[in-house]
């Protein structure tokens, strides 16, 4: 099973070139950030005609999730639970059932950027990825295989930014934002782009702005974290690249995991 993330920048103004990624890179389940529309306006027709089941959980103008699964989905979650009055479209989570292997738990992430830190954006931003870790945990409790997958807007480690002190101040890259990542890493979760390439630099991002794409400076924020009972199951891992150097592209590269 290929379980991809995939932050698209719009999926409305960029529906062309996903729609050939998805061609290409034929995923079995797939999550989308930054869709950026609500969920009347997703494009669903064009995803149900390639055989996917459809869960969005959209918002005008900003953020928004969605995930499609060829295989069945049950048990969906719109919204990270532990907060009632967030109204961000940031999280989504279903139950994938395949016919002749056990089903497996995916979680769509969308974390918040967080800049400019300090302040409330940064506060939000930590407190978010709180429940995140406490959404972690109680899936943990249920022994059951599971993906957190997404755009978590936290650069891990040194090695995963091309320029360790330009990111210094920002909250992609402050302590307080890879301890809190470390936080739900630690809580027994493998990182898969990493344990399948543990000395390999594969960036997910690279900034529209001063020609990042072309100098190659970039960022790795897009992640999979899989629970015990999927990290067993892991075959592969990867980083699709060469999206970003198409013609009108998301600023994000999709990542992927497979699992047998």
């Amino acid at each position: 099973m290929k379980i991809a993330t995939f932050n698209v920048n719009s999926i409305n103004a960029r529906l062309e070139r996903v729609l050939d990624w998805f061609d290409r890179a034929r995923p079995d389940v797939a999550v989308l950030q930054e869709i950026k529309c609500v969920d009347e306006k997703f494009p669903a027709e064009a995803f149900e005609d390639r055989g996917y089941n459809i869960a969005v959980h959209g918002q005008k103008t900003y953020n928004g999730v969605a995930l499609l699964s060829k295989h069945p989905i049950d048990d969906i979650v719109k919204g990270l639970p532990g907060d009632k009055a967030d109204d961000q479209a940031r999280y989504i989570e279903a139950l994938v059932c395949p016919d002749d292997v056990p089903p497996v738990r995916v979680c769509g992430i969308y974390a918040p950027n967080g800049n400019p830190a300090p302040g409330p954006k940064f506060d939000y931003k930590l407190k978010w990825l709180k429940r995140l870790k406490k959404r972690a945990e109680k899936l943990l409790e249920q022994e059951e295989a599971f993906v957190l997958a997404g755009d978590f807007n936290v650069i891990p480690q040194a090695e995963d930014v091309h320029d360790p002190k330009a990111w210094t101040d920002d909250a992609l890259f402050l302590p307080e934002s890879r301890a809190a990542f470390r936080e739900i890493l630690y809580l027994g979760l493998t990182d898969a782009i990493r344990q399948i390439h543990p000395d390999s630099v594969l960036y997910t991002f690279w900034d529209y702005k001063g020609g990042a794409w072309e100098k190659d400076h970039g960022i790795r924020i897009d992640h999979l974290l899989l629970s015990p009972q999927a990290a067993d199951r892991l075959k592969d891992a990867g980083v699709d690249r060469a999206e970003r150097g198409r013609e009108k592209p998301s600023d994000h590269a999709p990542a992927w995991a497979e699992i047998e």
